[in-house]
């Protein structure tokens, strides 16, 4: 390595660093990645394109990595450790969440210097880097997760077809008394009942945790698809009736429009009465106003600041959360 010639990485870029590598995803896509941008960016000697380092082994590529990060913190004037307690934990929870294979676990055994870069997370980094940073001291990770809201490590995701089951089930579930950021629960929102079929398809290939799968009642052919798949361990939820915006209580409807509309009239009124999906309501209601055109996301964000109560929670959205945080593993409720 002593004839390497390398541009230090900034702080900034040793920061992105640290945040792609411990996010939830695919290790081998990620370190494969966060390595590979390292090395064409900051190797100036000897000069490697994608294409060369697709032709190195893991081990060769980690090391090189692995040096130019450490080159870098030294640069910024940060004194190199010993201490890879981090990394170990890291290793740790990668191979208990992921089916990793050996080639991966190379990359996994690393000694990138973690806790010379700890100065560089405060408050207002994402949870995975505050998550990393507690890695270094922390005697009870999962407390700890509990006590600081930090989201890692995970231990369940859940599947769902959209925006609103995304934005609105982690402020339904506290609510109710259960944390998603404090008990590690996952929430991928797919783009689509047919997307569902194949993200689960994807996810038990790669994860060994527990899946929930929340379809909208319209899947039936879906839910046909996934059955034979299911794992002991996974489970899902078709939806009673249209789509969740159709579990949506009336009078947090009603709350949330009179906020945003500032006076709803009768007519829009009995409008959510009708006998129509939700969403083709919703959909009405702006229209008489002549808004802008009605969108779930952002009509799911609205809904979220107005959930405060119990009263504010439907029974199938309560089965739903129960049937979520009511498994084998543990989860931490409030």
């Amino acid at each position: 390595m002593k004839n390497l010639k390398v541009k230090p990485l900034t702080k900034d870029q040793i920061i992105i660093s640290f945040d792609r590598l411990t996010r939830f995803k695919n290790p081998q896509t990620k370190y494969l990645r966060v390595f590979c941008d390292i090395l064409t960016s900051n190797l100036i000697e000897p000069k490697y394109k994608k294409t060369d380092l697709e032709n190195l082994n893991y081990e060769e590529l980690k090391n090189l990595a692995e040096y130019v990060i450490n080159f870098s913190l030294a640069a910024l004037g940060y004194d190199l450790t010993d201490d890879y307690l981090i990394n170990q934990r890291l290793y740790d929870y990668e191979k208990s969440t992921f089916n990793i294979n050996s080639e991966t676990e190379k990359l996994l055994k690393n000694k990138i210097n973690y806790k010379a870069g700890l100065d560089f997370i405060n408050i207002n980094s994402p949870q995975n880097l505050q998550w990393l940073k507690m890695l270094a001291a922390s005697s009870d990770i999962k407390e700890d997760r509990f006590k600081f809201s930090l989201h890692f490590p995970i231990e369940k995701v859940i599947i769902a077809e959209g925006a609103t089951e995304e934005t609105l089930l982690p402020q339904f579930a506290k609510v109710c008394g259960c944390d998603f950021d404090k008990s590690g629960i996952y929430i991928l929102s797919a783009g689509g009942k047919n997307q569902v079929v194949k993200l689960y398809y994807e996810l038990i290939e790669r994860i060994k945790l527990p899946i929930f799968i929340l379809l909208d009642k319209d899947a039936k052919e879906n839910l046909d698809q996934i059955m034979p798949k299911l794992r002991p361990q996974d489970k899902i939820h078709l939806l009673a009736c249209g789509e969740f915006e159709d579990l949506l209580p009336l009078e947090l409807v009603r709350k949330t429009l009179e906020y945003e509309l500032h006076n709803i009239s009768t007519l829009e009124l009995d409008m959510l009465n009708e006998p129509m999906p939700r969403v083709k309501i919703l959909e009405e209601v702006f229209k008489t106003r002549g808004m802008h055109e009605f969108k779930k996301a952002e009509f799911a964000r609205m809904i979220k600041d107005k959930i405060s109560s119990k009263s504010d929670i439907s029974p199938e959205i309560q089965q739903i959360i129960d049937e979520i945080t009511n498994s084998d593993q543990e989860i931490h409720t409030t």
